[in-house]
């Protein structure tokens, strides 16, 4: 192979990666997770760091931490772990995050409140869109036709599947 062929194939592969660790970087500033390059999303398969603005987390009591697309995989996941990662259990979850949308920082997914049924989608379409505050989670769901404002004690499997 030539040397300048060997840069036409070299070149967009050292571009893609420093944009996924431009993504990952953005993301830790604005106080996100950072994200491992080659994470994929047990649910759907898609490389997580490409959608920083929608990632989501869960921590199991091993230490294994499994990111997500967006909310709505990560509580597919929640509520049926041995479907998409045999042997993990709901109960080993020991904490989530999300991603907050206006400031996209990381935030406890069991203090949210998520907005169903806007208009705004996420990587998979649909998605659960998470807040801090009930305020903005108000504000948001009037300004994006949104459906419901739900707790995380409020979501359930049969919530997650409209979402699909």
């Amino acid at each position: 192979m030539s040397g300048m062929v060997r840069m036409k194939l070299v070149i967009p592969a050292v571009l893609l990666m420093t944009l996924f660790a431009l993504s990952a970087a953005f993301a830790a500033d604005k106080g996100g997770l950072s994200i491992p390059p080659g994470a994929k999303c047990p649910v759907c398969g898609m490389f997580v760091a490409k959608y920083p603005d929608w990632v989501a987390s869960a921590r199991f009591k091993d230490g294994h931490t499994s990111y997500y697309d967006g909310p709505k995989d990560m509580f597919s996941h929640y509520f049926d772990p041995a479907h998409y990662t045999p042997g993990r259990r709901t109960g080993d979850v020991v904490s989530m995050s999300v991603t907050e949308y206006y400031s996209l920082a990381m935030i406890d997914a069991r203090a949210a409140f998520f907005v169903s049924g806007s208009d705004v989608y996420g990587p998979m379409g649909s998605e659960l869109i998470p807040f801090k505050t009930e305020e903005d989670a108000r504000s948001f769901k009037l300004d994006h036709r949104g459906k419901q404002i739900l707790r995380f004690n409020e979501l359930t499997p049969q919530i997650i599947k409209s979402l699909n």
